[in-house]
């Protein structure tokens, strides 16, 4: 016998997606200031507008990348006091605060935000934790503690990395599931690297995208441009800002290079300044898939870098000579078989964006995220 149709439901219309309510994401990270993490995620949510609704507790207190987010997304930004020294007060707070404020989805960032992994440890909502690497302190060699924690605490939770070498070390260092880790490369926006201006006359240019911090080692960045600018002209611009710049600006002058080093500060916006440079450089003591390398290949540009994370595999093959060690003098040489040779920076640029648009656009890191944020 065929079932009977319920006439309450078949006379209701079908709600639309902006007639449902809007799931609420709730992300916590230890600072919103303007940096990979955070300009990744506001790419994504610019990408969905309206689809969730976005809670951002920034640990620090600092919301700058805020300035990232189209007027369209809907973000609000909790603001959280969390006892200092007291861990087991603060992930007390941090329960208190996922019941008061009710979201679908718990998303934590980085070791900074382990306690809100701690404290859904009993759940209160599903949760996923963003791993995006390793801080300065942990460049050499990793806490058995923190080991410990990220073994216990999100071995039920979706873990999310942007690099092969993470994925590696989730699964065979902190001993987490395979099927809790997922894999998703980060993506750049192509389109905003196409036609740039035609590279300025004079010396070649060697720029770098970074926060100014101690484990991006600008001042192995400063050492390898002093090398090259021993032997040729040439000039460094330095975009990005941060609590290392005026120790930086002293080094540049102690070198005796500040005349030809352009420290540019923070930008929103950095596809200008890519368009100025001839070469891209990376000097960090610890990545996994810098965005800024990304961006440098979708503008074309030859990279030297230290051999950190996934940067090796992300470079095409033509510039695999050009990943080097952590080391000055290895940079500074690298740095220097580019300045000499413009057709082959010009070669190995063309390859770079040619592998940006085949492996690396973002249409395919939104798809990845929207199912994280949904569940899928």
């Amino acid at each position: 016998m065929a079932p009977t149709a319920c006439p309450e439901a078949t006379a209701r219309p079908v709600a639309t997606r902006a007639e449902m309510r809007q799931p609420t994401l709730l992300h916590v990270l230890p600072t919103f200031a303007t940096g990979g993490v955070q300009v990744r995620f506001a790419s994504v949510a610019n990408r969905f507008g309206r689809r969730w609704r976005h809670a951002i507790v920034a640990m620090d207190g600092n919301v700058a990348c805020q300035e990232r987010l189209d007027p369209g997304v809907d973000a609000v930004y909790p603001r959280i006091s969390m006892p200092k020294g007291n861990t087991l007060r603060t992930i007390g707070r941090c329960r208190t605060a996922l019941r008061s404020l009710a979201p679908d989805l718990l998303l934590t960032y980085n070791w900074g935000a382990i306690e809100w992994a701690i404290a859904n440890l009993a759940p209160i909502v599903r949760h996923v934790h963003v791993e995006d690497g390793l801080g300065p302190d942990e460049a050499n060699r990793q806490f058995r503690r923190r080991i410990l924690t990220r073994r216990f605490v999100l071995r039920r939770s979706t873990v999310v990395v942007p690099s092969y070498c993470l994925r590696r070390m989730a699964t065979e260092v902190w001993g987490l599931p395979p099927r809790v880790v997922r894999l998703i490369p980060n993506g750049v926006d192509l389109a905003r690297f196409v036609g740039a201006a035609a590279r300025p006359d004079g010396p070649p240019v060697i720029g770098t995208v970074a926060a100014l911090r101690s484990e991006k080692n600008l001042g192995r960045l400063l050492h390898a441009f002093h090398r090259v600018r021993q032997q040729m002209p040439a000039r460094l611009v330095i975009v990005g800002d941060g609590p290392e710049r005026p120790g930086l600006e002293a080094l540049s002058a102690e070198l005796g290079v500040a005349g030809d080093v352009r420290f540019a500060g923070h930008t929103p916006r950095p596809e200008s300044e890519y368009a100025g440079f001839d070469i891209f450089a990376l000097s960090s003591d610890t990545e996994q898939m810098p965005l800024s390398l990304l961006e440098a290949m979708a503008a074309r540009l030859p990279a030297v870098a230290t051999d950190v994370g996934d940067v090796r595999l992300m470079l095409g093959a033509a510039n695999q000579d050009f990943v080097v060690g952590k080391d000055a003098a290895a940079l500074g040489d690298a740095l220097l078989r580019l300045v000499r040779a413009p057709t082959l920076r010009r070669d190995i640029g063309a390859a770079n964006r040619a592998r940006a648009e085949q492996e690396y656009d973002q249409e395919a890191m939104f798809a990845a995220w929207a199912a994280v944020f949904d569940g899928v």
